[in-house]
C-alpha cells in the first residue's frame, strides 16, 4: 500500500449547555454552544512498515496522552477487545468498521487538550469526535466526514457503545460548532442559531463528579414517571404536557415525583423561552442572563446537581458585575459559567477566588481537519 505523506491535525471544541440541561435524553430540545477551549489529535509520524515474509504491513496503532502521563497502545485486529469502561480509542475503530470502513496501516499520534477534564465541558465527546474525524481520514477509505456523520458515529462510539445514559448533544455541538438548537423529538433537528454572544466566564470548581451516577438518577425517575402517566393517558408527551394537566392525571403522584417533574417542564419552557430570546435580532443580554440564572435555581434547588463551592462561584461572578450563569453539564461537581460581556478579567478573578479556575471564553467553530504535505 502507498504511504500516506501529508500530516494531518483535528481539533475540536468542549461544549457548554446554556438551555435545557438535562433535557436532551428524554427529547427535550436544548440550546448548546462550542466553546473556544478544543483538543487536538496530531498524527506524528507516517504510518510504519516492516517485512515479514515478503509482505509490508504493521497494523499497530500508539496513541500518546502527555497531559495525563498515559498512552493507549493497540493492534488493528478484526474485533479490537475493550480493555475499560469507556475505551474510546479501540470502540472508535470497531465503530467504523462495522460503518464500512477498513485498516490496513497502524500509526502513532499524540492527543493535547485545553478542555476541562471530566468537568461538564465535554471533554470526552470532543475527543470521540476527534478520533472519528481523525480515524475516517486514516482509513483505507481516506474519508472527510460530514458533521453529521461524525457525531452520529461518535454518539455510537462514546454511548451506544457501552450503554451509558447520556443524550447527543455533546457529539452534535462539538462536530457542528457555533450555537445549536436541537430537538430530539419526533426526530433529531439541527438549527444553528445566528446571534453573536459575548465573552463567557468558564470556572472549573475542581470537584470530581460522577456523570453516569447522576443522569442516571435524574434521568430515570422522570422516564419512570412519565412511563406512570402513560399507563392512564397514551398520548401524554414531555414535549407538550403542562403540569397542571400532570396534576389532574389519575396517578398518584408524591410530593418528589410532582417536584421533579415540575422541574423537568420549568426547564423546558426556559429554554423555549430563551429560544424566542435569542432569535431576535438585537440579544437583550440583562435578559439573557436572567434567564440562565432562572434555568440554574431549578439545577440548584429542584434537580439538585448544584454543589456549595459552585453556588459560591456563581455568587461571585454575579458580584462582580456577570449577568447570569449557571452549572454545566450534569453537575455534582465540575464547572459553572457566568454570562460576562463587559467584564471578563474582573468575574474570571472573582471565581478564582472563591476557589475555581477560571477560562475567558468564546463561542467557536466545529471540528476542525487540517492537513499538510
Amino acid at each position: 500500500m502507498k504511504q500516506r505523506k501529508e500530516h494531518l491535525i483535528v481539533t475540536t471544541p468542549g461544549r457548554i449547555c446554556l438551555f435545557g440541561e438535562h433535557q436532551d435524553y428524554l427529547g427535550l430540545p436544548v440550546i448548546a454552544a462550542a466553546i473556544s477551549l478544543r483538543i487536538s489529535i496530531e498524527m506524528l509520524n507516517l504510518p510504519r512498515t516492516s517485512e515479514v515474509r515478503g509482505k509490508s504491513y504493521s497494523t499497530k496503532v500508539r496513541v500518546e496522552l502527555p497531559d495525563i502521563n498515559s498512552h493507549v497502545s493497540f493492534t488493528l485486529n478484526k474485533q479490537i477487545r475493550y480493555r475499560n469502561e469507556r475505551d474510546y480509542f479501540r470502540s472508535g475503530v470497531n465503530v467504523l468498521r462495522r460503518n464500512g470502513f477498513t485498516f490496513s496501516q497502524g500509526f502513532d499520534c499524540v492527543v493535547h487538550g485545553e478542555i476541562p477534564i471530566a468537568a461538564g465541558t465535554s471533554s470526552s465527546s470532543a475527543l470521540t469526535v476527534a478520533w472519528i474525524t481523525f480515524l475516517a481520514r486514516m482509513s483505507d477509505q481516506r474519508k472527510i466526514l460530514s458533521s453529521k456523520q461524525c457525531a452520529k458515529y461518535a454518539y455510537q462510539t462514546e454511548v451506544l457503545e457501552f450503554r451509558e445514559p447520556g443524550g447527543m448533544m455533546d457529539q452534535v455541538t462539538t462536530a457542528y460548532g457555533g450555537i445549536l438548537h436541537l430537538s430530539f423529538f419526533p426526530r433529531l433537528i439541527i438549527k444553528p442559531v445566528s446571534t453573536k454572544l459575548g465573552t463567557i466566564v468558564l470556572g472549573d470548581s475542581q470537584q470530581p463528579k460522577d456523570t453516569m451516577k447522576i443522569l442516571a438518577r435524574v434521568k430515570n425517575h422522570v422516564l419512570e414517571i412519565v412511563g406512570r402517566l402513560q399507563q392512564f393517558n397514551s398520548d401524554v408527551s414531555l414535549q407538550t404536557i403542562s403540569f397542571e394537566e400532570c396534576k389532574r392525571n389519575k396517578v398518584n403522584l408524591n410530593n418528589f415525583d410532582k417536584t421533579l417533574l415540575s422541574g423537568t417542564l420549568q426547564n423546558r419552557d426556559i429554554t423555549i423561552e430563551a429560544l424566542n430570546l435569542l432569535q431576535k435580532k438585537k440579544l437583550d443580554e440583562e435578559k439573557f442572563g436572567a434567564l440562565l440564572n432562572c434555568h440554574q435555581t431549578i439545577l440548584r434547588d429542584i434537580l439538585k446537581i448544584s454543589t456549595r463551592k459552585i453556588d459560591r462561584m456563581l455568587d461571585a461572578a454575579m458580584n462582580a458585575g456577570a449577568l447570569g450563569g449557571k452549572i454545566n453539564g450534569s453537575g455534582g461537581g465540575g464547572c459553572m459559567f457566568a454570562y460576562a460581556p463587559k467584564n471578563p478579567e474582573q468575574v474570571a478573578e472573582a471565581i478564582e477566588r472563591a476557589g475555581g479556575r477560571a477560562y475567558i471564553i468564546h463561542v467557536d467553530g466545529g471540528t476542525r481537519l487540517e492537513e499538510r504535505t
